[in-house]
């Protein structure tokens, strides 16, 4: 036996074995003498002939040298094409995958090593495109460390041994393409791994998957969905977000409204009944808890694995850009929340992927994440973080998102997160800072803001980690903006205690003023807060049933007259008595009361309010936008503050906590002159007592509380008054 000879046999018993990881080297066709042997593996056919590719007209039999093995020459030189015979007579005729050349250009393997390659789902993962004039998928994926990879899917039966792919080795990338399959296959990847185990994965980089429990990918079309928010994106890369007005509706696609069939919408009922919800509502965006394909549904889309894949819960990827072009055309932006801080473990996603830790930290001291079970992300590793930056630019380009708001950023700051003394490793310079992933945020917010004019990154970080909306040139990470976590912690801590304690923790609600304009905030009342026993907005007001109503609207008052963006989660404005569940729709039927339906009318009206004035909005970034006017009367629980916008024109906010009305109540005003009362929470159309000004009120050239002018209010019980300037 020649040497050759030795090399072929082993690489067919490796072939039989589903260990071959060359298979150019033996499958496809061959330079021999007198022409080109072609070898081909199909196990369990009956007969293989070659013939051409345009007409199938027959160009010799293959013979079976070993089970499934065919070989055979081809009598002169040309295309060809497999006539392969299965039992019972079925016949297929299909390309050899082993006669192609290479899928991936080297340009592309050179951005993807190097971290660079922010358009990764148009090249990697699974392209239907054609070669040599024939249509099929160019499948890639990178296991560097594998010791063989193949494509399996209901083509091939999952048969690991029937379409194994090249290795391209400056990458660690493998790749084949498979004639003649299209856009809805089902596949996944089967790795031999560096430790031994075989184990099928779903593609980090599938743009479709099967609808959990199913794990498998779905080979998706080339995107080619008809957009109709030209205008919309135009005006978006021409706004100054941190002068305009932003109020988010944040929702759990899941989870807030049923279909006739009691099930949850899917995208298409989302773009007609929550589009015009929010229209209705006033509020100016959208945010969605993560809707990347996540097998457990309830991590809420927070423990990810497809991070290229809208969920297949609520239908495709062309059904989830008819949302988004929905929300544009109504003037709806659309914020996805975004984890690019951990994973979950399951066995057909990321963890120990190629047999190593190829997408985590192979330390657990690094790589484990003690809070939520799950995997973390090791940024240091340039693939990694291309990886996870070409999804932020996907969702952003690919969508039309415009904005996305980053999970757990605190989580990837700090190496030492919720760890003790021993249970982390610290950084080069014997810090706890985590590097790599301040490096792989500030690279994040410089792409966003490169390729997508006016789409904005939001941050949830619970630190006092410096600049976090600073410009990446001035040594922050880059954010628009930060989930001001202590104003929502203070400000609800105050709220839950009754109001005969209430001046005793008068600070609570003046303090975030402090800090207000360290960074650019948004003010969240999100998911967090209403879940875990931590009952509803509506339960931790105090007081009787009239009380928690009116301490609700008092609060939602003030959240949308203090500076900074907001952020409510949905049902808080149907003041929700019991606290979300994810398995069940909100519980539309409460607005059939009419102290349910006043919260709603109150929110609406705050969202209307909030951007029709300036001053509520236009300087939210601005210490010069705002001042108190009575933020020192613990005695009475009164807070007032005013607005200004940039031509100096204001808007007043005044605040009684305690259900004792206070008529006569003198407070500095701006200027003298007339005042309209805009709101009033104590409204009787908003549930309350009705008590208040009249709906006008003068102010006197008197000065008080450091103001020019003073006024003699009615402040009702448990309420919130909103004052403009009457014009002439």
């Amino acid at each position: 036996m020649t040497v050759h000879d030795e090399i072929l046999s082993s690489a067919t018993a490796a072939l039989f074995e589903g260990r071959l990881d060359d298979p150019f080297a033996l499958l496809g066709p061959h330079a021999s003498e007198g022409g080109t042997l072609v070898r081909t593996f199909q196990p369990g056919a009956e007969k293989v002939e070659l013939v051409t590719r345009k007409k199938a007209s027959s160009r010799g039999t293959l013979e079976e040298v070993g089970p499934g093995l065919f070989v055979g020459k081809l009598p002169k030189k040309g295309d060809y094409a497999l006539r392969i015979t299965w039992p019972g007579g079925t016949q297929q005729v299909t390309e050899d995958p082993y006669s192609f050349g290479t899928v991936l250009s080297d340009y592309d393997l050179h951005l993807f090593s190097e971290g660079r390659h922010l358009e990764l789902a148009k090249v990697f993962g699974a392209q239907p495109t054609e070669m040599d004039g024939v249509a099929g998928v160019a499948f890639s994926v990178w296991a560097p460390n594998a010791r063989r990879v193949s494509v399996v899917g209901e083509f091939n039966t999952w048969d690991g041994r029937r379409h194994p792919m090249r290795l391209r080795h400056s990458a660690g990338v493998w790749e084949l393409f498979v004639p003649r399959l299209g856009a809805g296959e089902l596949y996944k990847f089967e790795i031999a791994g560096h430790d031994g185990s075989v184990i099928q994965k779903a593609d980090p980089i599938a743009r479709a998957t099967e609808v959990p429990p199913g794990t498998a990918s779905i080979v998706a079309p080339k995107p080619d969905f008809a957009w109709s928010d030209e205008d919309w994106m135009k005006k978006r890369a021409a706004r100054q977000a941190s002068d305009a007005p932003i109020s988010v509706y944040e929702v759990h696609a899941g989870s807030w409204k049923a279909d006739e069939g009691g099930e949850p919408l899917d995208w298409r009922g989302m773009a007609d009944k929550l589009v015009s919800y929010v229209v209705s509502m006033g509020f100016t965006h959208v945010e969605l808890l993560p809707i990347m394909e996540h097998p457990f549904g309830g991590s809420w889309g927070y423990q990810p694995l497809s991070q290229f894949a809208p969920s297949a819960r609520f239908g495709d990827p062309s059904d989830f850009a008819y949302f988004v072009d929905a929300c544009h055309q109504a003037n709806i932006g659309v914020i996805l929340d975004w984890v690019p801080a951990h994973f979950p473990s399951d066995a057909h996603g990321l963890a120990h992927f190629d047999g190593t830790h190829l997408y985590e930290h192979a330390d657990p001291k690094e790589g484990f994440h003690q809070d939520w079970n799950t995997l973390i992300y090791n940024l240091g590793r340039q693939e990694v973080s291309g990886f996870l930056l070409a999804s932020a630019i996907w969702w952003l380009e690919a969508f039309h998102i415009d904005g996305l708001r980053v999970d757990a950023v605190a989580s990837m700051l700090y190496r030492d997160y919720s760890r003790e003394a021993g249970e982390w490793v610290p950084n080069v310079h014997g810090g706890r800072e985590n590097l790599e992933s301040v490096a792989f945020l500030k690279a994040m917010n410089e792409a966003v803001a490169e390729r997508c004019p006016g789409a904005i990154t939001v941050a949830e970080e619970s630190t006092a980690w410096p600049g976090v909306t600073a410009p990446v040139a001035d040594g922050g990470l880059g954010f628009d903006y930060k989930w001001n976590m202590g104003w929502m912690h203070d400000t609800l801590q105050y709220i839950e205690h009754d109001p005969v304690h209430r001046k005793w923790h008068h600070g609570e609600l003046t303090f975030p003023m402090v800090y207000a304009y360290s960074e650019k905030y948004v003010l969240p009342i999100s998911h967090d807060e209403v879940v875990h026993g931590k009952g509803s907005l509506w339960a931790k007001m105090p007081g009787d049933r009239w009380r928690k109503f009116a301490n609700l609207r008092a609060y939602l008052a003030f959240m949308w007259t203090h500076p900074g963006k907001k952020l409510l989660f949905m049902g808080c404005e149907l003041g929700m008595e019991s606290e979300w569940n994810h398995d069940t729709p909100l519980p539309w039927h409460l607005l059939e009361q009419d102290e349910h339906a006043a919260v709603q009318r109150l929110l609406r009206d705050l969202n209307r309010l909030y951007a029709d004035e300036r001053p509520l909005h236009a300087r939210d970034c601005n210490p010069g936008g705002f001042k108190w006017i009575v933020g020192d009367d613990a005695q009475n629980s009164v807070f007032s503050f005013v607005r200004w916008d940039e031509t100096g024109e204001p808007i007043v906010a005044a605040f009684n906590m305690t259900p004792t009305p206070l008529h006569d109540y003198r407070m500095g005003l701006p200027r003298a002159g007339k005042w309209r009362e805009v709101l009033n929470t104590d409204a009787q159309d908003y549930g309350g007592s009705n008590m208040g000004n009249s709906g006008i009120l003068e102010a006197q050239e008197e000065g008080m509380h450091d103001q020019p002018a003073s006024a003699a209010l009615t402040l009702p019980p448990l309420g919130a008054l909103v004052l403009s300037p009457a014009s002439d």
